[in-house]
């Protein structure tokens, strides 16, 4: 069954990848979300190829699984999903300069930022990256390879260091499954401690 080994053999490198997440940084990031949802600010996700549908699937559990009411969910807004608006400024100035433009538009000092790029080395997200610290707000990267130029544009790394775009991206894949559970997690935890003390709810 040699086919059946190579596909084994790619999920036990997957494992080993895996293993490689930073712990701390993830941490990092389950702060800056849960810090957005109590003042109201927002989360803003892309990314290119795969990573824009793990961009869009990030968004998508944020802001429906990791949910608890009656707190206010998550705003979460999937940059790539606005197809129209991304070729529009595409077509007008550059593709590189498509997520920016909109970034320059839309962000507000505070809110949260998330990149994700195997290579870290897309154009399109390294602008996007420098225009969202000159917009003041938090940035994340989940990152692959050596992490690019990304990586000293981030506020936050979640960088695993495989040279692998399929094993980088179920990576991130797997690190938005696990954000998207620490934020629920935090958030019921929460509403257990109002419930038990009287406190209001955010």
């Amino acid at each position: 069954m040699p086919h059946g080994k190579t596909a084994f053999a790619y999920l036990a490198d997957l494992q080993r990848v895996l293993a490689t997440v930073p712990e701390a940084a993830l941490g990092r990031v389950v702060d800056l979300l849960l810090q957005a949802r109590s003042t109201g600010h927002r989360v803003y996700i892309f990314g290119n190829g795969g990573s824009a549908a793990t961009a869009s699937h990030l968004a998508c559990d944020l802001m429906k699984t990791a949910h608890v009411p009656p707190l206010s969910a998550l705003r979460v807004v999937p940059v790539m999903d606005n197809l129209p608006l991304l070729t529009a400024w595409s077509n007008d100035l550059a593709y590189e300069r498509a997520v920016a433009e909109f970034l320059a538009i839309q962000l507000e000092p505070g809110d949260v930022v998330i990149a994700i790029s195997a290579s870290g080395r897309s154009r399109n997200v390294v602008e996007a990256l420098e225009m969202a610290r000159l917009k003041g707000a938090h940035t994340v990267g989940l990152l692959g390879f050596d992490g690019g130029p990304a990586l000293d544009r981030v506020d936050v790394a979640v960088h695993v260091p495989v040279h692998h775009y399929g094993l980088a991206e179920v990576a991130h894949s797997a690190i938005g499954h696990a954000l998207t559970v620490a934020v629920k997690t935090a958030l019921e935890k929460s509403l257990l401690s109002e419930n038990s003390t009287g406190h209001g709810r955010g």
